[in-house]
């Protein structure tokens, strides 16, 4: 894991999605496709609006993403799908493809067709971010790091589902839903390049966990130290609580 500290928000979107940029760019030049997740949330805002500006053949990516709550209709403003078409497809020249989830009708049967469709698309590039409560996309504490399924059904935990109200998405904790499909930890972990994208203080305690405990599925992110080619990118709010010689 590659730390890369910036001094707001702003300057961490802009590092993040220039180098995210230039790894979909690499990936077209040797093998004239792309196939990328992309993450959604407020963590993500700055990180988009920087990719969506750079010079790439999108006519040559693949995108997944990382999850969807289950109930959740396309109109609804903390829809994940919608968040996505808004900024990010609607912003680029078509994609090759796109496979965004669709959680309203039958979980299980929608978590199936995402399977298949993924192990067909080795994945050269995905965006993450970190929850409140050190979660991996949907992945709460204590996250499963073994199954191989790329595509789970899982329950979401109080803290995220806080988190959720907290950021703007939901006016009361009982609108939050309880389950969504979230990309597994394992298949998030076979992306040849991570870049994790996590701005304000208080995700400052999740990133002290995520970095500086052991590895443990009791801080879903831990598992990123693992990862051969993983960015984090942090603001100096985010990166508040790192042991100074980290940073």
């Amino acid at each position: 894991m590659e730390l890369n500290i910036q001094k707001d928000k702003q300057a961490l979107g802009k590092a993040a999605g220039t180098k995210t940029a230039q790894l979909i760019r690499n990936a077209i030049e040797q093998n004239d496709k792309a196939n990328i997740i992309l993450a959604t949330g407020t963590s993500q805002f700055q990180t988009l609006q920087q990719l969506v500006k750079e010079d790439i053949d999108w006519s040559k990516v693949v995108m997944f993403h990382l999850d969807e709550y289950i109930g959740m209709p396309v109109t609804h403003p903390a829809s994940f799908r919608k968040y996505l078409k808004e900024r990010f497809l609607d912003q680029v020249a078509p994609l090759n493809a796109y496979f965004l989830i669709n959680g309203e009708n039958n979980a299980e049967q929608e978590r199936q067709h995402l399977n298949e469709r993924i192990r067909q698309y080795p994945i050269d590039v995905a965006l993450v971010g970190i929850g409140e409560n050190g979660h991996l996309a949907f992945n709460d504490p204590p996250a499963d790091f073994n199954t191989e399924d790329p595509y789970l059904i899982v329950n979401l935990d109080e803290k995220c589902r806080l988190q959720q109200m907290g950021e703007g998405w939901f006016t009361t904790l009982e609108d939050v839903p309880a389950q969504a499909i979230s990309m597994s930890v394992k298949q998030i972990m076979k992306s040849a390049h991570i870049i994790c994208s996590v701005p304000d203080s208080r995700k400052a305690q999740a990133i002290k966990d995520s970095v500086e405990q052991p590895v443990s599925p009791l801080y879903p992110a831990s598992i990123l130290q693992e990862h051969p080619s993983c960015g984090l990118y942090l603001d100096e709010a985010s990166a508040a609580l790192l042991t100074p010689a980290l940073k």
